[in-house]
């Protein structure tokens, strides 16, 4: 290379230098407030889930605390105290009502239990099991239609309490005075693969004594 090919490239070389300088001095506070972000963000991720670390331990613990109370007016007490939000609280709520369902506290379990079902912030998993609960908890005391209108969501393919549901809606059918619908349930339990050997043993127990055959699948 010539020498004022190279003096060119030097030059050529200085100029970028100059300008990429340039750059910086104008455009470089971007690049601090660009590292700044990334680090306070990676601080506050810290930081929350530390916090939510140390609120699901509290709240474990509250819980675990008022389970092992003496008796069950106990505990329901002490569950009533403990501070729960968002999907917590539907957890709260079905280990008190569990607590308060035998005696003069059962009509306020009940009431909690169509509150939860009906709580449309929860997941429907908590508020199909709250409504199952309720049903059972109500039993005969409540108008089978009406029993049946709560558990027709619940036993519809997929959802998590249907053989449960299933159960229920057969007795619902048996206190309505209708025994084919009954059995009709009630066979479809017996061949549900999800049922546990328990249900499907009573199942086919009530199939029987309804004056039935069990079509095990």
């Amino acid at each position: 290379m010539s020498n004022p090919d190279s003096f060119i490239q030097e030059v050529t070389e200085e100029v970028r230098r100059d300008r990429l300088f340039a750059l910086m001095r104008r455009y470089g506070w971007i690049a601090v407030l660009a590292v700044l972000v990334m680090v306070g963000t990676a601080s506050w991720r810290e930081w929350t889930q530390a916090r939510d670390r140390a609120a699901a331990q509290a709240l474990g613990d509250a819980i675990l605390t008022a389970l092992e109370m003496p008796d069950a007016d106990a505990r329901a007490q002490a569950l009533g105290a403990v501070e729960a939000t968002g999907d917590a609280r539907g957890l709260v709520t079905l280990l008190s009502a569990g607590e308060t369902q035998d005696g003069p506290r059962k009509d306020a379990a009940i009431e909690a239990l169509r509150a939860m079902s009906n709580d449309a912030s929860l997941p429907v998993t908590y508020t199909q099991l709250a409504a199952l609960k309720l049903v059972m908890l109500e039993g005969r005391a409540a108008d089978p239609e009406a029993r049946l209108a709560t558990l027709g969501p619940l036993a519809e393919p997929g959802r998590p309490y249907r053989p449960l549901a299933l159960e229920q809606i057969a007795l619902a059918e048996i206190d309505a005075g209708r025994p084919d619908a009954a059995l009709g349930h009630l066979q479809t339990l017996v061949q549900d693969a999800e049922a546990t050997a328990g249900l499907r043993q009573r199942a086919s127990q009530l199939i029987v004594a309804l004056g039935g055959t069990p079509q095990e699948g």
